[in-house]
């Protein structure tokens, strides 16, 4: 018999006993990813749970990570839903008609604390090492961040040409929206030495004008805007910046942590 956790709403739940959790859907890209790579069973998964590609090809999808069908996932039987309150809205977690189980990831530490969470509920070593090796990246120092070797550059806007204040990591446009320290990403550049752009606390995904940051370097997502596809626009624009991929700075779990330690020197 496994313990598991049913949120009535974030931050809130009920403990019980039931048998040991087999049957999982995820909705949550970067947790199927883990979850997969960990060997657990993901019986349903949203449409973006894209990784790995060969295994995700032949579990259903129930939904994206906005909207769920709960007929589809009922009809998985699944004795577990996992979520999480940076992806999935409040309301998918209040309509579960299953147990559910809700992380919060916003940051390496909370995903090192969510991985042992994780791996006591499923009882699977293969995520309590993973967050082993998260709470090694925790304790690490940051790292010197270099605009010539920046981790997950895949193309220049313009290179860099001077000295720069800080870094503005763009995630979608028409409005500009940026992120703040206080989200997963943020965290992951402050990890890597970048000086990330401040904004008021308690809002993670400010709208923002290009103008008004002249003296910082600008980093654009590859997802979830499609910022790659639309690079002369962006060199029209006149800025210093580089394109980077925005699932190793976004994905947390396994892709974030293979990411990171690729970017730390090998003992």
């Amino acid at each position: 018999m496994g313990r598991f956790y049913c949120f009535g709403r974030w931050g809130a739940f009920r403990m019980g006993f039931r048998r040991t959790i087999v049957r999982v859907v995820s909705m949550v890209p970067s947790w199927t990813e883990t979850l997969l790579k960990a060997g657990v069973q993901v019986v349903g998964r949203t449409r973006f749970c894209i990784h790995p590609p060969k295994q995700i090809t032949n579990i259903p999808i129930v939904g994206g990570t906005k909207d769920v069908s709960w007929d589809l996932v009922a009809d998985l039987k699944p004795d577990l839903v996992l979520l999480d309150q940076e992806e999935n809205p409040l309301e998918m977690a209040e309509e579960c008609p299953v147990p559910y189980l809700a992380t919060h990831v916003h940051s390496l530490e909370s995903l090192q604390k969510e991985l042992a969470r994780l791996g006591e509920h499923f009882e699977n070593p293969q995520l309590m090492e993973m967050s082993v090796e998260a709470l090694d990246l925790v304790e690490a120092a940051p790292l010197k961040w270099d605009l010539q070797k920046i981790p997950g550059f895949l193309e220049w806007v313009r290179p860099p040409g001077k000295s720069y204040d800080e870094v503005l990591y763009l995630i979608w446009k028409k409005p500009w929206m940026s992120v703040s320290r206080e989200t997963y990403i943020g965290s992951v550049l402050e990890k890597l030495g970048a000086k990330v752009a401040a904004f008021p606390e308690g809002d993670k995904y400010p709208v923002v004008e290009l103008e008004d940051f002249k003296n910082a370097f600008y980093l654009f997502s590859s997802e979830p805007y499609p910022f790659q596809k639309k690079i002369s626009d962006l060199k029209a624009l006149d800025i210093d910046g580089a394109i980077v991929n925005g699932e190793s700075y976004s994905w947390f779990g396994v892709r974030s942590l293979e990411f990171l330690k690729e970017a730390y020197p090998q003992k």
